[in-house]
Order: C-alpha cells, then structure tokens, then sequence
C-alpha cells in the first residue's frame, strides 16, 4: 500500500505515480511507497522509490522500470508542470515547476486557519490519558514531559479529524494514600509540639507542613491518635486538597482535562470484581500459592503477574485492567495512555489482558517516553517525591512561563532522555528555539503593521485573491514547499507518537523566514510583487502561528 500524502504536492505527485505504474499493468502495488521532499536540489524536488520496492514484483530491474513510470508520467503530466527523471539504482525524481508549487501556496492560503486538518479519523471517539500522577504530592518537572507530551498528542489528534477526549486518572486507593494520611497526620501533630518517625515508604516533602497547617486551620477537633478515624479525615484532607494543586498547577501549563476519573469509583461500583470474573470466563487468570495470577508469559514483554495478593487485595495491575473496560465501556473506540518507559511490562500485561477479553488489538496503544532531568549551571539536579527532593512543576511554570516550558518539553523525541536547559528556557536571545520561532511570528506581524502605514495598497481583504506568480525565486519556492508539509507533519506527528516533529517544523519554517526576509525586500515600489511576497509571509504567520497553537503556545504579534 502507498504512504497517503495530505499535502498538496505530495499528494499529487504521489496520485499521478500510481496512475502511471497502474498504466503498465505489472504487479499489484507494493507497500511503502512514498514521494518524499529531496534534501539537495540537484535530485529535484521530491523523489519516490517506487520502482525500487515494485521491480521485484514486475521482474523488471527497478532502473529499467523506473525508466518506463518517467515515460509514463510524461504523457500523463506536461513537461512544463512536472518533469520527471531516472536516478541512482532506480529513483523516480520530479522537478516541479513555479506554477505547481505557487498553487500550494494557493491552498495554504485558501484553508487558512483550517490549514493542516483532516477527516482521517473520521470523528472516532478516542481517549488520551496522561499525567495521572497520584495525589501524594505537587507535580514535578518530571510530571512536566508528561503532561506537555499527552495534551500536544490529544491536540494532535483532533487536528486530523478524531474526536479526543483528555483524562487524568487519580489514584485515590490503597496503601500509598494510608501512607499519605498518615504522614500528613505525623505534620499535623507537629504543629502541638509532638514528635513522631515518618512511616517507611511515606512522604517527607516539605509541602507536607504546609498542608497540615492549612488541616489544622479548618478542622473544629483535635485529632491526638491516628485512629480509624483520624486516617479516614486525614486521607480526604490530603487527597482532595493536593488533587487541587494538582488541577491548579496543570492550568497554569495551559492544560486542561475533560474528565478526572477516581479510582475510588472502580472500586465503589465493583468494577475491579467483574473484571476478574470476566478474565476467569476467558481463561485469563489462574490460582497460585493463595493468590490469583494474570496469564500473560505467551505476549512479547509480558509475564504471568498477580492480579489479587495473598491477602484477597487488588494489585495495581488488576485495577488497571478493570479502568480499561471502563473505558471501552463509556465508549471509546481507541485509547492512548501516555506513559514512563518504566511501565513497559505492565504495558504488556494489560493488553495481554485486554486480547484475551476480545479487545480490538487497536484499542489500546501506549505513548511511551522517557524521563527528565533539570539543567541548571551545566549541572543536573536530582528529584524524589518521596524523599521530598524535587523542583516543582510549578516553580518552573512561574519561572520561566508556561510558553518556555511547553515547548522544551516538546522539544525532543519521548523516547529520548531530556535534560531540560534552565538557563536557556530563560534567555531572551534568539539562541532560544522557542523565542526564536515566535520572533518569526512577530516580525511578520511588523511587517504587516509597516504596510498598513507605509503601503496601505498593499493590503487586500482575502489573500487568496493575489496573484501570486511574481514568486519565483528559489527561496520563496522552498518556503512554500516547507508550508506545504505541514499537514503531513500534523499526521506523522499524532500516528507515531512523534509530537517532536511539529516543533521541529516551525523552527525550519522560522529559520527558512528568517533567511529569506533578511535577504529580500518585501514592501517595494512593486506592488505586484509587494503583494505577492506578503501572501506568501501571510501563509508563513499563519503555518507558524497554527504550529505554536497545536503546542499550545502563543504566538505574539509583538516581542
């Protein structure tokens, strides 16, 4: 099957390619087809290495057979829009001509904030979950990548026509919540001058003092003994007012979720009880040594795992299993769960789990990435929640903006390790990606503010009314080429987890601006060439300011 292109010339190309090899009737078409941008003009503009994949099945050399598709596409497309040639072993490369690349500009322009979306997912109802840190403490700079990471995938994902909803799964059961509650117990009595050792496994953060004054301030008794009682008021204390820093701090991120589940809920509707039932109809668990086990040794990265303890409590895994029905169960057709990396093997379990109850093997995928550590001096800082070593998301929020934050988070690929740049998320200077982007932003919209004083009869109402054939010039061509892909990157971007690519796109877009605008003049005594150069910055600001949306950035009109 061919790779699909929602570009504008990628698409093209790529639909008058299958014609023409359609056109010789050799072999059905073989999968990975692509027609790909070039990265040296000498090959042309884009190249496709269909006759290379296909040659085998044609029992033609791919050279020879690339040969007859340039002779094919010669009678199917004029010279003068495309002009195909043979390569290498057996590329087909294209040269395309002015006219045919001015018309993606003429696309950009006529979608205009729509620019970049698709109906690919066809308004399926799809979930991603992330963060869902447990209420025992404020978020980390660690939680930061996560949560930067799930909303750009979510946004992602609605931009190519799937209709996504965000959850925050809050774990408010079992032992770690005692654990809490009974650290937050330990502050509170701190506070009348008593002195108690902090459970092995509790919490130590210094938050945790604040929090027990804000306890004592609200509560009309004292509690002296951490009694059934004292554990039940001490758990809802911790968890509903840490659940509210938690939403707090996420919105001054610019995150927002459409639900925020409870695991309490599982449990208080027997949810956790079914789902076992229903993996012991289907063969999926078993008994062993007084306790019951998943069946999950037979999946690549899973193995056999307990599903109840010894002592009849649900394992994290259990109840995890029970909230994925859950979710098919409220009706979502995919689910994207964004994880650590070191989640793999619970992974695996549960969609072990999930196969074995007849889930669609698509309904579950996990964004997966690695962690993050904080640069500062050139030196890392190290964090553990539990040990109450840790820089707040939040610091970092107010620190350096939720801007700056959200895109070096962003920045690199989830499977790599992050060390986060203090020191550069704070600079002003264009050495800052970001700054450097949204300074693209900006100096269009100068530009535009220099033409509405200077060249006012520069200025039209609708952009996709000029004519823009003045815009010949390498340069210029290659801008739009780059616009041009952006609804490929927005795809590739969401399918392979790969929201790295859109910040990467908007620096090559800014970096291409920067060059051309330095180098041309684009207010002039011509104003047909005026008029064309600031079409073609329009559909720049436009790429650039959808790109930053999409991060969840803002794109400034003034710096």
């Amino acid at each position: 099957m061919a790779t699909t292109s929602n570009a504008y010339l990628g698409s093209f190309l790529l639909a008058e390619l299958l014609e023409a090899y359609a056109g010789l009737r050799r072999a059905p078409l073989p999968s990975g087809v692509e027609v790909q941008p070039t990265d040296r003009p000498e090959f042309g503009d884009y190249s496709s290495n269909l006759a290379l994949l296909a040659a085998k099945g044609c029992g033609t050399p791919p050279r020879k057979l690339a040969e007859e598709l340039v002779q094919a596409l010669a009678k199917r497309v004029p010279p003068d829009d495309v002009r195909a040639e043979v390569a290498g072993p057996g590329f087909v490369n294209f040269f395309v001509s002015p006219h045919r690349v001015q018309e993606a500009l003429r696309g950009v322009l006529r979608s205009g904030d729509a620019y970049g979306r698709s109906e690919r997912g066809a308004h399926r109802k799809t979930q991603v979950e992330f963060v869902s840190s447990n209420p025992t403490g404020p978020l980390t700079v660690g939680h930061g990548r996560q949560a930067v990471l799930g909303d750009v995938l979510a946004s992602l994902f609605s931009e190519i026509g799937y209709d996504v909803g965000r959850e925050y799964y809050f774990n408010d059961e079992g032992n770690q919540i005692d654990l809490l509650a009974e650290s937050l117990w330990i502050r509170y009595r701190e506070l009348f001058g008593e002195s108690h050792d902090i459970p092995e496994g509790g919490y130590r953060g210094e938050y945790l003092k604040d929090l027990a004054r804000d306890v004592r301030s609200s509560l009309r008794e004292e509690y002296r003994a951490f009694d059934d009682r004292a554990k039940a008021l001490f758990r809802r204390e911790a968890v509903e007012r840490i659940s509210a820093t938690i939403r707090n701090d996420l919105a001054a991120l610019g995150i927002r979720f459409d639900t925020f589940f409870s695991e309490a809920t599982l449990h208080r509707e027997r949810k956790v009880d079914a789902a076992l039932v229903e993996l012991r109809k289907h063969g999926a668990a078993y008994d062993k040594d007084g306790a019951v086990w998943l069946r999950a040794d037979h999946v690549p990265g899973g193995k056999d795992s307990v599903l109840i303890r010894s002592d009849g409590r649900p394992t994290y895994l259990m109840v995890d299993i029970a909230y994925h029905i859950d979710k098919r169960e409220r009706g979502f057709a995919r689910v994207i769960d964004v994880q650590g990396a070191d989640h793999v093997v619970e992974q695996a379990c549960v969609k072990a789990a999930l196969a074995a109850l007849g889930f669609d093997p698509e309904f579950l995928s996990y964004g997966v990435h690695q962690f993050v550590s904080l640069k500062e001096g050139g030196e890392i800082q190290r964090m553990s929640t539990r040990a109450g070593r840790f820089v707040t998301l939040r610091d970092l929020v107010d620190e350096v903006g939720a801007d700056m934050v959200r895109y070096f988070m962003i920045s690199r690929k989830p499977e790599a390790h992050l060390d986060f740049d203090l020191d550069l998320a704070k600079s002003q200077s264009l050495d800052n990606p970001a700054t450097y982007i949204q300074y693209a932003h900006t100096r269009i919209c100068a530009v535009f503010r220099k033409a509405e004083t200077e060249n006012p009869r520069s200025l039209v109402a609708d952009w996709n009314d000029v004519d823009i054939s003045p815009l010949v010039e390498r340069e210029e061509l290659d801008l739009i080429k780059k616009l041009d892909g952006f609804p490929d990157v927005l795809e590739t971007a969401a399918l392979s987890f790969a929201p790295h690519l859109v910040p990467e796109f908007a620096l090559g877009v800014a970096r291409a601006f920067h060059g051309y605008y330095d180098r041309h003049r684009v207010l002039s005594d011509d104003e047909a060439m005026t008029r064309a150069r600031l079409a073609l910055l329009h559909a720049i600001g436009l790429v650039l300011r959808r790109s930053l949306g999409v991060l969840g950035m803002t794109a400034p009109e003034a710096m």
